[in-house]
This record gives C-alpha cells, structure tokens and sequence, in this order.
C-alpha cells in the first residue's frame, strides 16, 4: 500500500468533506433563525408552510433527499445539480430544519419580560432582539448546537451516496481495492481530529458567553 498517495488522496477529499460542511453551516445558520421567526410566526401562511418544511426535513432521511436532490429535480423540474452542488443543498436544507428548532427553543425559554424591560427603556423591537435576546439565546443554544456540528462533520460521509469523492468514500475504495482496515483507522483519526477542533471551539464559545447567566 502507497500510503504517500493514500494520505494525499484522503487529504483531498477531506477537503471536500469540509466544503460540504461549511457551506451547510453559511446557509443554514441563517436560514433556519428564519425558518424559526416563521414557525413561531401566529399567522397561518406562514406557520403552516414552514411546519410542513420542518416536518419533511426531520421526519425524512437525509440520504434520501439528498438522492431526491440529484436524480429528481430534472425529472420534475428541469433542473440538473452537480453532484456537489446538489449534495450541498440538500445538507443546507436539511439542517436548517433543525437549526430552527433548536433557535425556536432557545427564543421561547426568553421570559417576555425582558421584551417588555426593553421596550420601557426606549429600545426597538429590532434593538431589543439582537442586543437583549439574541445574545442570550446563543449561550443556551450553544451546548445543542454543538452535538449538530458534531454530527454535521460526520454525516458528510452520506454524500457518497450520490457520488460525491468526500473521505469516506476515498476510505472505502482503498479498503475494497487493498483488504487492508489501515484506511479505516486514518479516517477516523481524520474525523476525531475534526470533531475535537469542533469540539474545542465550542467550549471556548461556551467560556466566553458564561457571564450569560
């Protein structure tokens, strides 16, 4: 076994692991504090459409979509994503789904009065939310947003399935073409590695927003 090229290889496609992940993270971030804004929304247009993308989103698996991503939108719509592309999306629709839930509870454990206090001293509902509420809605968000870092740089693995060349898959070729679990043993170092990282920036973020009680 070439383990120059192995680790080369596997580096590479590490890197399109990561790609996957942090376009996720770019789009559903702020997608799913819209996503939760509309589920807590009192108005029924919006409510119920946006329950039913949260109910679609979480109550399918994401291999499924993401196979639903490549092969169905040209059927259906004429529209024919690259393999990564449409991987990437899928991922940013999906966990967006669980981002707002996880915003929607972090909002909802916010007592009113803190809105009312804000809005005596003078502050705008806009004011009152991103200086008053926000803030303290990341700190209590933090710990469950982390478990979905966490699984968010795992399950990056399921692009394989529509071809995407991420690590896992890199792994599985040379597993298949060597009979050597050498392979299978660096991935998961290479993932260990990658959820500590996650895993040490979200405690830092976590000391920092301690004075948050």
């Amino acid at each position: 076994m070439n383990y120059q090229v192995l680790l080369t290889e596997m580096f590479t496609a590490t890197l399109m692991s990561l790609q996957i992940f942090f376009f996720t993270l770019i789009v559903s971030l702020p997608l799913g504090l819209l996503v939760a804004l509309g589920r807590m929304s009192k108005l029924k247009i919006v409510n119920l459409p946006v329950r039913f993308y949260i109910l679609i989103m979480r109550g399918t698996p994401l291999m499924l979509q993401l196979l639903f991503m490549f092969y169905a939108l040209k059927p259906l719509l004429g529209i024919q994503l690259d393999r990564v592309l449409a991987a990437e999306v899928a991922f940013a629709l999906n966990y967006a789904a669980y981002f707002a839930e996880i915003y929607r509870g972090g909002l909802e454990s916010i007592p009113n009065g803190q809105r009312e206090a804000a809005k005596v001293l003078g502050y705008t509902k806009s004011q009152a939310f991103f200086h008053i509420v926000l803030p303290q809605v990341i700190k209590r968000i933090t710990p469950p947003m982390g478990n979905e870092f966490i699984t968010l740089v795992k399950d990056t693995s399921l692009a394989q399935v529509i071809g995407v060349v991420e690590l896992l898959k890199v792994t599985s070729q040379w597993v298949s073409s060597a009979v050597d679990m050498t392979p299978l043993v660096i991935a998961g170092l290479f993932y260990l590695v990658m959820n500590g990282i996650v895993t040490r920036a979200f405690t830092v973020l976590e000391n920092r927003l301690s004075y948050y009680q």
